[in-house]
């Protein structure tokens, strides 16, 4: 069975960085486009970035371009977001999975991202 793991959250003050991981057991994120998705307080989960399977399209939404970046280690079957400048507005679980939403495994537990100002 799948398991996806999402870890490196945490509380940090604005203007302050984490990285977050994403790692899967049961299953490799092989030949899939992956993503990373936050489900802010009261509203739906959005993807805020993706990565396509060799690295070389990525996406940003909007409002995380110049902030986050997001990679991916094929080898180690592990997709990353380094989020920088964080602001409030980042507050919210950060979940990874496959950006295809026909292709995606279960959601794993995400990973709690809490910014203050």
């Amino acid at each position: 069975q799948v398991q996806v793991v999402e870890s490196g959250g945490g509380l940090v003050q604005a203007g302050g960085s984490l990285r977050l991981s994403c790692a899967a057991s049961g299953r490799t994120f092989s030949g899939y486009a992956m993503g990373w998705f936050r489900q802010a307080p009261g509203k739906e989960r959005e993807v805020v970035a993706s990565i396509s399977w060799a690295g070389n399209n990525i996406y940003y939404e909007d409002s995380v371009k110049g902030r986050f970046t997001i990679s991916r280690d094929n080898a180690e079957n592990t997709v990353y977001l380094q989020m920088n400048s964080l602001k409030s507005d980042d507050t919210g679980v950060y979940y990874c999975n496959v950006e295809a939403e026909r292709f995606r495994f279960p959601w794993g537990q995400g990973t709690q991202v809490t910014v203050s100002s």
